[in-house]
């Protein structure tokens, strides 16, 4: 296990395809991007796909490449955690579409020999979760023990067990949805369009010159970052405090802690991801309705599934509030399937699912563990 060379750090596969994709275009080849962490057992029961949120990638829990900061999730992932690398294999691969070394509008079009820019077709939820597919199948990967996703993430995750239900053994799902509510297609809008609005943009076509939309990307960072957070958590947090000064400047620098903080979020997003990523994948989480493919009725979605779903929300999530878990349980409900479900309290909005949270580790641990025996 340990000499195979698929498994490991910051790996890269070419998978030749094609993969037909939901709008008839067709992907060859495929390129994903991943790492797997832990050992995979004698019969293959232990392997747990975690599935990245929009800005997120595959550095789960290793350091990042570009920020040298610690993996996304090292709270929920490692030796002793609830996704313990002692005792499963992880899997975590850059969706399609991103920038982190899968095949996205920055990778190079065989076609052309340039980068694809926006004639990278477009993609939606399910086909990232196919590309994953064909990953597994690379790795030899038949049935996974669970998939766990936060925010987009649980929209993959979801999509894995109605797309795959024989392959996915429990789900778990955490401040998510299954589908994209009006307000927050209004969010991805206003992103898209300060990007698009950048001069640097050009249509797409920025990479020869290594001169990106930078200015319409943190605009967009920023935007979609006040989702991701509370009032309570941004008042506790900031206030009304002024940035380093003592009274207020009269003009229109940061004078807030809030807008100081808004900006470096803004400004350090950009070292790290593609403008034109980030269009394509608001696009795709713009397109997911589970329940628009499975006939109008989400419940079709889960029918005669043998899944067990974990679902978990958060009190103060209104980018994904607890309603739009509801919606999912109430469907498995009707379709039969085993669910559990839990609204956790924190102050901390949508990002919640990121943060060291007791509760919600200790749920992971035990419905995990609850599963290898069934």
């Amino acid at each position: 296990m340990s000499e195979d060379a698929r498994f490991g750090l910051d790996k890269t596969v070419r998978l030749l395809g094609p993969l037909r994709l939901d709008s008839g275009a067709e992907l060859a080849p495929v390129d994903i991007a991943y790492e797997t962490y832990g050992t995979l057992n004698d019969d293959g029961s232990n392997a747990i796909l975690i599935c990245h949120a929009l800005t997120m990638d595959q550095y789960v829990a290793s350091t990042h490449p570009i920020t040298g900061k610690g993996g996304w999730w090292t709270g929920m992932v490692g030796p002793g955690k609830p996704v313990d690398l002692d005792r499963y294999f992880v899997i975590c691969a850059n969706v399609i579409g991103s920038c982190l070394g899968s095949s996205g509008p920055a990778t190079v079009n065989p076609a052309t020999e340039k980068p694809w820019a926006m004639e990278f077709p477009v993609l939606t939820i399910a086909d990232m979760v196919r590309a994953q597919a064909l990953l597994l199948d690379h790795l030899g990967v038949e049935k996974l023990h669970s998939v766990i996703g936060g925010s987009m993430g649980g929209m993959l995750a979801v999509s894995w067990a109605a797309i795959y239900p024989d392959r996915v053994k429990t789900a778990i799902i955490i401040a998510s949805a299954a589908r994209h509510s009006a307000q927050n297609i209004a969010f991805h809008e206003v992103g898209r369009q300060a990007i698009m609005a950048d001069p640097r943009w050009r249509g797409g076509d920025y990479y020869a010159d290594d001169d990106p939309p930078s200015s319409g990307l943190a605009v967009a960072r920023m935007a979609a970052h006040i989702t991701y957070l509370s009032e309570e958590g941004l008042t506790e947090k900031f206030g009304r405090r002024l940035q380093d000064r003592d009274a207020k400047t009269f003009g229109f620098d940061a004078d807030f802690q809030v807008e100081s903080y808004l900006r470096h979020q803004g400004i350090s997003f950009v070292d790290r991801f593609d403008a034109n990523s980030y269009l394509y994948i608001t696009r795709a989480m713009d397109y997911f309705d589970l329940a628009e493919t499975h006939g109008g009725t989400l419940a079709n979605a889960f029918k005669g599934s043998k899944t067990r779903f974990c679902l978990i929300s958060f009190d103060s999530d209104w980018l994904y509030p607890t309603s739009e878990s509801r919606t999912i349980v109430h469907a498995l409900n009707a379709a039969g399937a085993a669910a559990s479900f839990v609204e956790l309290s924190s102050a901390f909005g949508h990002d919640s699912f990121l943060l060291e949270n007791a509760e919600m580790n200790g749920i992971v641990d035990g419905f995990l563990k609850a599963g290898e025996g069934v």
